[in-house]
């Protein structure tokens, strides 16, 4: 696919670096088009060695080639980011005084605007009245995230993350062959309290189930997302029709997972459920009296993704169930551990992490081993790569289960 990526004069403009890298991991080609004020934050050069095209910014080069009507014409999909104010206006008002807005003008493809400034800009009424406008027309716009700005200063106004840009923008053209599916995801790691101040938990960011959420909504799913102690700027930007529940603790993940798994066609659990939580909880802190450290008595949680295997005559007919397995090895291998877990959770897919070392956990990059079920004899080794490209190549090996 041929993606345009608009680079507008905002301190942000650093980001569109990360939105470039994310397009050419998923294989698409792209161009990227700045402003002449981007270029005072972002040089052309960065932009073509992260592309792998020329940049130009003025209808003034390369005449012979009318690329401010070619490279429009010429696109699949079209992403602004960030948009600044001067961008968003001069576009409402169908301005073509440089190479971006005469491409934004010419085009037929999909745009989606990322509009990134202070709070007091994007609030001001020229501003909406202009992002009204555009909407109008069709144009699409992924809100701006609440966050630190460019001073000392927060407030709603940040460049949304180049993940969910990238989601967000491809969810326009993507193809919706997960349409009428119903997907639930679980993501994060829960927390086991201690007392009213310490918890026991786990490393996990829930940035790859978000991703494999994230994914399976743009290609149609409906989908729920059950997020244990996630941070709120990962959920943000994500698609509103994405049904999110929080919960903390096992046994609310537990009671969330089964009140929605028995309505879905695909039940993915990639969330880090503790296998373990203190037999009594403190109601107040526990006191540091004794140099002797402190001794806690621990329980099992229950295994929700072997209650979901055993139970599965409770789920709809034909429903998948993808099971996560994070491993670091001992005396076996991460991949004999993982087909030990198959034979005893036999899902229809396990998808193996080796999280030695502290990878994977809290990283935007994952590699993994898929293991499909129940035999676990069939296995497809992925090499590192971007989350939401696992996502997706996940979704792959679904869908063809699916049909």
């Amino acid at each position: 696919m041929r993606v345009i990526v608009g680079v507008s004069g905002g301190i942000a403009a650093y980001k569109a670096c990360e939105v470039i890298r994310r397009f050419k991991e998923l294989g698409h080609s792209v161009r990227v088009i700045p402003t002449p004020s981007a270029l005072k934050f972002v040089g052309a050069a960065t932009f073509e060695a992260l592309s792998g095209e020329p940049v130009s910014s003025t209808v003034w080069e390369r005449v012979d080639e009318v690329a401010h009507v070619a490279l429009g014409q010429g696109a699949d999909l079209i992403v602004v980011a960030p948009a600044t104010a001067n961008t968003i206006s001069r576009f409402a008002q169908g301005s073509a005084d440089d190479l971006l807005t005469s491409t934004l003008l010419v085009t037929r493809a999909p745009i989606l605007l990322a509009p990134a400034m202070h709070t007091e800009m994007w609030e001001n009424a020229s501003t909406q009245e202009n992002i009204a406008t555009l909407k109008r027309r069709g144009i699409h716009v992924l809100e701006p995230a609440h966050g630190r700005l460019t001073g000392s200063d927060s407030g709603v106004g940040r460049l949304p993350e180049p993940s969910q840009i990238v989601e967000r923008a491809l969810s326009l053209v993507l193809p919706q062959d997960l349409a009428g599916m119903a997907f639930m995801v679980t993501a994060g790691g829960t927390r086991e309290r201690i007392d009213p101040v310490r918890y026991v938990g786990n490393n996990s960011s829930g940035k790859q189930g978000i991703a494999i959420a994230r994914a399976a909504a743009a290609r149609g799913a409906t989908v729920t997302l059950i997020a244990a102690n996630v941070e709120s700027n990962l959920l943000v930007s994500l698609d509103p029709k994405i049904q999110i529940h929080r919960v903390i603790n096992a046994d609310e993940m537990n009671s969330t997972v089964w009140g929605a798994a028995v309505h879905m066609d695909v039940v993915i659990m990639a969330a880090a459920v503790a296998d373990f939580r203190p037999k009594s909880v403190s109601q107040s802190k526990i006191k540091k009296n004794s140099a002797d450290g402190l001794t806690i008595e621990f329980e099992s949680n229950v295994d929700i993704l072997a209650s979901l295997c055993t139970g599965r005559s409770q789920l709809k007919v034909g429903a998948l169930l993808v099971g996560f397995a994070a491993e670091t090895g001992d005396e076996r291998t991460p991949l004999e551990l993982a087909k030990e877990k198959i034979q005893r959770k036999p899902v229809d897919l396990l998808i193996l992490n080796d999280v030695s070392g502290g990878q994977v956990f809290g990283e935007d990059s994952n590699q993994a081993t898929l293991i499909f079920g129940p035999d676990g004899k069939k296995s497809v080794e992925i090499e590192r790569t971007s989350k939401d490209t696992l996502a997706h190549v996940v979704l792959d090996h679904l869908k063809e289960r699916l049909t």
